[in-house]
């Protein structure tokens, strides 16, 4: 095996303390909340306790100060064990950068330091019924009122809806433009007019609570505009690549539990007088995924390293969100064929990932918008006809 060079021994020593967490906090009851359909609040403050929130996030806010390595090893981590429901990813490494980056003092002392203790789960509110990857085409409205926004329109899909204190929604402040008519606020859930929808039931990645949500003349005041009106969709742009590379984290490490799983599996189970590792189709498929893994697994550390030093492309994001999470349905379905009638049974952790795996090629920016980037990037754009 290739060793990993990216982390040091202070990394390592996070890794264990993010290892005995999920033992401990997540694994006995991940199922329960797969029925339930979100993971409890006391998880996200002992998260917040033990400084596993906002780990990037700088010490004058409440993050412990960390770099993005924290981040991907928490990532990592709960990848492995098929942990799909806290999407502390989302609350700390998409919509806290956010704050971060945009957020005037006011705001970042208001928000990040309870986004780092757990007391506030936040959401990002990006998709609508009628599209999600057109964000320039987006219909919710938030229309300016003396020092309020008025906000009516709807989002769905939104991971963390029904749980979520705080959004940061997109919707646009001038209905007649496209992108320059995009702004991101900061919408307090307990504000009048705001409603969620049913939580939506999913065919995979069943612990997140994931919901519609609607807004009525919800009423918000200017000060929760996050930057400069009209300037939202520049904002998300430059937010997206991060967002990409924590679905390729996500979708190499799910490939190398799922093998690690199936060798485990195939050692032990006898077939026709022999284990399933001693047929040659095992030994030759499970190597040729073991290789493409691996490979992808170099690959994405050394976008991971680009990334800390700022210079992670765009297309190079969007290569590494799309190669590793196709790879990632792939393997799944190869190695879910290896369990046989046991492979498809929920109580094995290769089914549920199957199924949860199959998101990933959808959150984030579908494949196919992944690969309009990547052409971009290579080829003349195409012209349109008069």
């Amino acid at each position: 095996m290739i060793p990993r060079t990216i982390f040091t021994p202070d990394h390592d020593t996070f890794r264990d303390s993010v290892r005995r967490f999920i033992a401990e906090h997540v694994v006995p009851h991940h199922a329960e909340w797969e029925k339930a359909g979100q993971v409890p609040r006391s998880l996200w403050l002992k998260a917040g306790e033990l400084g596993l929130l906002c780990c990037n996030v700088p010490e004058e806010y409440g993050g412990m100060g960390g770099d993005f390595l924290h981040s991907t090893i928490l990532i990592e981590e709960m990848a492995r064990v098929g942990a799909t429901g806290p999407t502390f990813y989302l609350h700390s490494d998409i919509v806290a950068p956010y704050l971060v980056d945009f957020g005037t003092e006011e705001q970042k002392q208001k928000w990040l330091p309870k986004m780092a203790t757990g007391e506030v789960v936040v959401a990002l509110g990006m998709s609508e019924p009628s599209g999600g990857s057109d964000v320039q085409a987006m219909r919710t409205q938030a229309l300016r009122e003396g020092d309020e926004y008025v906000i009516n329109g709807q989002k769905v899909f939104i991971t963390n809806g029904h749980s979520a204190d705080l959004l940061l929604l997109a919707c646009k402040t001038d209905p007649k433009a496209r992108g320059k008519g995009v702004s991101l606020i900061l919408v307090e859930t307990n504000r009048t007019g705001f409603k969620r929808g049913r939580k939506l039931e999913k065919m995979g990645c069943k612990a997140q609570d994931t919901s519609e949500l609607f807004f009525a003349d919800v009423r918000v005041p200017a000060e929760n505009l996050l930057g400069a009106e009209g300037s939202g969709f520049v904002q998300l742009m430059t937010q997206l690549a991060q967002e990409r590379l924590i679905q390729g984290i996500r979708g190499v490490s799910s490939s190398e539990a799922a093998l690690d799983w199936t060798i485990a599996y195939v050692s032990e189970r006898n077939m026709f007088g022999q284990t399933l590792a001693d047929f040659q189709n095992t030994r030759f498929k499970l190597a040729g995924l073991h290789a493409e893994v691996l490979g992808q697994r170099v690959f994405v550390d050394r976008c991971i390293e680009l990334h800390l030093e700022g210079k992670l492309d765009p297309a190079d994001a969007a290569i590494c969100k799309l190669i590793t999470t196709e790879l990632q349905g792939r393997v799944m379905d190869e190695c879910l064929q290896f369990f046989g009638g046991w492979g498809y049974m929920w109580e094995y952790p290769i089914a549920r990932a199957y199924a949860d795996a199959r998101m990933c090629r959808l959150g984030g920016g579908t494949a196919e918008v992944m690969r309009q980037i990547i052409a971009n990037s290579i080829l003349p754009k195409v012209r349109k006809s008069a």
